[in-house]
């Protein structure tokens, strides 16, 4: 079974996206952070694969760390994350130390490599405390708008949700957002940070308690 909630132009499913992915409508475009190599535990790392080979010849982004293959042999382009200090606040296992950089795998949206560098959330962490939530690869929602500003599309599909940043970033662009997440704390999560989000972009009280639709995959 899986759940679906819907919080203004957002649909937000709980589920595992190789089950879910096959009932919905494609969107104009992807952008995802799939669980990377050595978290196997959420995700495998074959299965990120299958899931990203559903969505076909896709135009979008997808974060992928400094090692291993790409996703799918056929992107455009790789883009480069810069990070000024590799350590992430408020992880679940505190302060963890990373690498100073994460590709950006570019699929049909050009061909010209671009490097992102994001002072104003990385390192300053004090002065955007409040965007991170106990997410360990949580991205600033600031570089995910720069991502999805460069192309053209009116929905945005996010197979690994996780903590919601693409949806809250989509819900300051004025996009419609489809996102899938497997695991029940993020997923929470998620919808909090959008309904949130979309209280705020339209000056609106929030939303009543969200009511929760069961929907069965098979």
């Amino acid at each position: 079974m899986a759940e679906k909630v819907v919080i203004g132009n957002a649909e937000l499913w709980h589920g595992d996206c190789r089950e879910v992915l096959p009932l919905l409508a494609p969107g104009d475009m992807v952008l995802t952070d799939p669980p990377y190599f050595g978290r196997e535990d959420l995700f495998p790392t074959d299965a990120v694969n299958a899931c990203l080979d559903m969505l076909g010849p896709f135009v979008g982004y997808v974060f992928w760390p400094w090692y291993g293959n790409p996703p799918a042999a056929h992107y455009s382009a790789i883009h480069i994350w810069h990070k000024s200090v590799p350590i992430h606040p408020r992880s679940e296992t505190g302060n963890v130390a990373g690498h100073h950089y994460e590709r950006i795998f570019a699929f049909g949206s050009g061909t010209k490599a671009r490097v992102y560098r994001h002072a104003a959330v990385m390192p300053n962490f004090a002065a955007c405390a409040d965007e991170f939530v106990n997410h360990p690869t949580q991205k600033p929602v600031s570089l995910t708008v720069e991502l999805m500003s460069a192309v053209k599309a009116s929905r945005v599909l996010d197979p690994f949700m996780g903590s919601g940043t693409t949806g809250v970033a989509c819900t300051q662009l004025g996009k419609a957002f489809t996102g899938i997440e497997r695991e029940r704390k993020y997923f929470d999560i998620a919808c909090e940070r959008i309904s949130r989000a979309q209280a705020q972009g339209t000056l609106l009280p929030p939303e009543p308690p969200r009511e929760c639709v069961q929907e069965g995959l098979l």
